[in-house]
């Protein structure tokens, strides 16, 4: 059998993600051909496969640490909370429906659980090794015995297992001890070792600690890992933007402001990650539309529900800011969900997203999106157009609307399906070309249904010059290049966590031999 590792948490966010992502690069580092796998993700933060299916972002990263290309196996459940209690189920990256947490939880789980065995299979008859990543805590003892993403898996893959705990949010000797007291025998045999995960300061003051775990639960502390600033490594959710990579100091000195809505199903965030990485941009999350006052810049990021959040827009008084924030001169960017609320309306005919059938939108451009049934999940790349011509970009689609313009539609850019295949509402041939998304004729309004856009270098340089020029100050060059500083920001967080981890307990509960290529 593959020789598998699975990777627990004592609760959500206590970086069961980003150890697993190390886990990944290093074994990879050291030769072997490793693949990553997490039974059920619930996240919105999603990416999409060269076979146009849609993943949790955090395989899509762990894929790409393993120096593969992602695809649909490697988190064959996805859950999209769209709100009202409901999650769409995205299913081997397709979506299969909309279901209460009620019906999830006793009605389909046979389904789902074959096609997490499928998933499993099919990686392990590729892979020399598989990490894999729970979900939440294995011990929800309300959810526990319907549980498909833990220690049932684990067990299904005859995994060892390794228990992650945050130390930065204290209480980590009782989450880790009242885990494993609430796990059962078979399932408490399957643990291996204990991680202390996000230590600040010297790992020496830990000391006595880490002995008294180890008597007390008789299993070895193997690692003591330090808090990792700034780590340039995508977010597997909304959690994550309380992270200390989204504050980021001298930021008020900064020459220019932009502002992100927190919108209250804000998906794909992480597409915002390169204008905190520009020195001279102040780029910040906003909580109330006073936030907004001081934004040369504002952004309207993707969300899984358009018509909820453009109504909640308008209810608490983001709506009237951000028109009078237009009115003074801020530039506006809308992705995605953001894209289809500039527009005059927002229809969903068959209650997709909400109960809601009809929004007014921003009146920032001449188009009404209607929410379809099926959805577009596609890789792109193409071309800008008009005022960033020439411009070659790449990036992807994850949308279940299509808007149309009833006024002049100015194309951002031209692109083409990029990939093995893709599932959209068009029925486009994979090579046709495609006019996609819209600029205003001076700059000023820009939306796109492109994730990964301000991933482009040159073009988020050009953009940024637009605004720099309307207030007088000079261009600037790319500050970063995404594609170098991710892979250096996987060779940190593999370099980190090798120093203070004990690798070769690792390789011994895979059975493995370190080799190198």
């Amino acid at each position: 059998m593959t020789p598998s590792l699975m990777v627990v948490g004592t609760s959500s966010h206590v970086g069961k993600s980003i150890v697993a992502t190390a886990l990944c690069r290093i074994l990879s580092e050291d030769g072997h051909r490793v693949a990553p796998f997490k039974a059920q993700n619930m996240s919105l933060n999603s990416a999409v496969t060269p076979s146009g299916r849609e993943i949790g972002r955090a395989q899509a990263v762990q894929a790409e640490a393993c120096g593969i290309l992602p695809n649909e196996h490697m988190n064959p459940v996805l859950l999209k909370p769209t709100g009202h209690l409901q999650s769409q189920i995205v299913l081997q990256g397709r979506p299969v429906g909309t279901r209460s947490a009620q019906s999830y939880f006793f009605d389909e789980k046979e389904e789902l659980w074959r096609a997490v065995v499928e998933s499993y299979q099919f990686l392990a008859e590729r892979y020399d090794v598989i990490v894999m990543e729970g979900a939440g805590s294995p011990v929800e003892i309300n959810l526990k015995r319907r549980d498909i993403a833990n220690m049932k898996a684990a067990q299904m893959a005859d995994a060892s297992v390794l228990l992650v705990a945050d130390i930065d949010r204290g209480g980590v000797f009782a989450s880790i001890v009242g885990t494993l007291a609430l796990l059962d025998p078979d399932e408490r045999r399957r643990v291996k070792g204990i991680i202390v995960n996000k230590f600040r300061g010297d790992a020496r003051l830990f000391d006595d600690g880490r002995r008294w775990l180890e008597s007390y639960t008789g299993l070895p502390v193997l690692g003591v890992l330090p808090y990792i600033d700034h780590l340039g490594i995508d977010e597997e959710d909304s959690v994550g933007l309380t992270a200390d990579r989204y504050r980021r100091a001298g930021a008020t000195s900064a020459s220019l402001s932009v502002g992100i809505l927190r919108l209250p199903h804000i998906a794909n965030f992480t597409d915002f990650d390169p204008l905190f990485l520009e020195p001279d941009v102040h780029a910040y999350f906003c909580s109330e539309p006073g936030d907004l006052a001081r934004a040369d810049a504002i952004v309207l990021p993707g969300t899984k529900s358009t018509l909820a959040d453009l109504d909640w827009l308008r209810r608490t008084g983001w709506r009237a800011e951000i028109q009078a924030c237009v009115a003074r001169g801020a530039y506006v960017l809308g992705i995605c969900g953001g894209y289809q609320m500039l527009g005059v309306e927002v229809r969903d005919p068959g209650r997709q997203e909400s109960d809601l059938a009809v929004v007014p939108g921003l009146g920032l451009m001449d188009a009404v999106t209607t929410i379809q049934a099926d959805k577009t999940t596609v890789l792109v790349q193409g071309t800008f157009l008009g005022r960033f011509a020439g411009i070659p970009l790449e990036g992807y689609e994850i949308h279940m609307g299509v808007t149309e313009f009833f006024g002049t539609q100015n194309p951002l850019a031209r692109t083409r399906r990029a990939g093995d295949g893709a599932a959209t509402v068009d029925g486009t041939d994979r090579d046709a070309e495609v006019l996609e998304g819209h600029v205003a004729r001076d700059g000023q309004i820009l939306g796109t249904y492109l994730h990964g856009l301000l991933h482009n270098d040159a073009f988020r340089a050009a953009w940024l010059n637009e605004i720099r020029r309307q207030k007088g100050l000079p261009p600037q060059p790319p500050q970063a290049n995404m594609q170098s500083l991710r892979a250096r920001e996987l060779d940190r967080l593999a370099r980190t966590v090798r120093a203070h981890l004990d690798v070769d307990s690792i390789y011994q509960m895979l059975g493995l031999s370190r080799r190198t290529n």
